[in-house]
């Protein structure tokens, strides 16, 4: 089901999937929107609620007072997830979601029970060159680029389907949206404490990802996270989500049966 949210500064768009006491939400990458996460909602709608949501300038979500910082998109999921009067939830966030999760799990401790990091873009930012970062935007301008991007951000090959997804996500995202990350959010480091955050952590990283490497997720959370529990995903680039939704789909099922088992 496809619904619109309005919150005090944007018209988000949402997916929702299932039923369930505990709603898993879904933050996607910078490029993609909920549809990034189809495989992993499917095979999980049956289990519990899953809301997809499409972060302020990408899918159909709109920024409608021109900001596209981490913060109004952290202000924005914490609205949804009051809108829809989600009293239990899991937090799962790929890359630039993930840092975006990382926020919001600061501040609702009460209603967010675990967090799932897939790739996330690290809270104490990314040391990127600005020639290269102005490389990545270029790169979301056109379907040549998207395409040279694709080489980096996937290790497995991707349906068909799934790559006109990603064209069209990356190539339709807001010109403000592409440009606020890899100018700023990117390379900021976050001013809330994650190291503040209790509840239980789990991260996944591909093996082969070339956008956020294992070694420096690693050394990176053990200081920031140091109770998180960690996945090393197989044959796996950055895009897991497209590239290995059945590692994602255990994590998240794991997490449930622990949430059901200690409540």
């Amino acid at each position: 089901m496809s619904n619109y949210i309005n919150t005090r500064n944007a018209r988000i768009h949402i997916t929702n999937e299932g039923r369930g006491d505990v709603a898993l939400v879904f933050l996607h990458y910078w490029g993609g929107s909920a549809r990034t996460w189809h495989h992993v909602t499917k095979g999980l709608a049956g289990l519990t609620n899953c809301i997809g949501i499409d972060l302020r300038g990408w899918g159909k979500s709109e920024a409608l007072d021109g900001r596209y910082d981490l913060g109004a998109m952290a202000e924005d999921v914490t609205e949804v997830i009051s809108a829809l009067g989600l009293k239990r939830i899991i937090l799962v966030g790929h890359s630039m979601g993930g840092k975006v999760a990382q926020i919001v799990a600061t501040g609702l401790a009460a209603t967010a029970k675990a967090l799932i990091l897939i790739a996330p873009s690290p809270a104490t930012g990314m040391h990127v060159p600005a020639e290269i970062r102005a490389q990545m935007l270029a790169s979301y301008q056109s379907a040549e680029g998207v395409a040279q991007a694709l080489t980096i951000l996937a290790h497995r090959p991707l349906s068909e389907t799934d790559r006109t997804m990603v064209f069209e996500d990356t190539l339709a995202g807001a010109d403000g949206a592409k440009r606020e990350w890899t100018e700023t959010g990117m390379i900021a480091s976050l001013q809330e404490d994650i190291s503040a955050i209790t509840m239980p952590v789990r991260i996944l990283v591909g093996d082969e990802d070339k956008v956020e490497r294992v070694e420096d997720l690693r050394r990176i959370y053990a200081e920031l996270l140091p109770h998180a529990e960690w996945d090393v995903l197989s044959n796996t680039g950055h895009l897991s989500p497209l590239e290995n939704p059945e590692a994602i789909i255990i994590a998240c099922q794991n997490q449930l049966t622990q949430l059901t088992t200690i409540t």
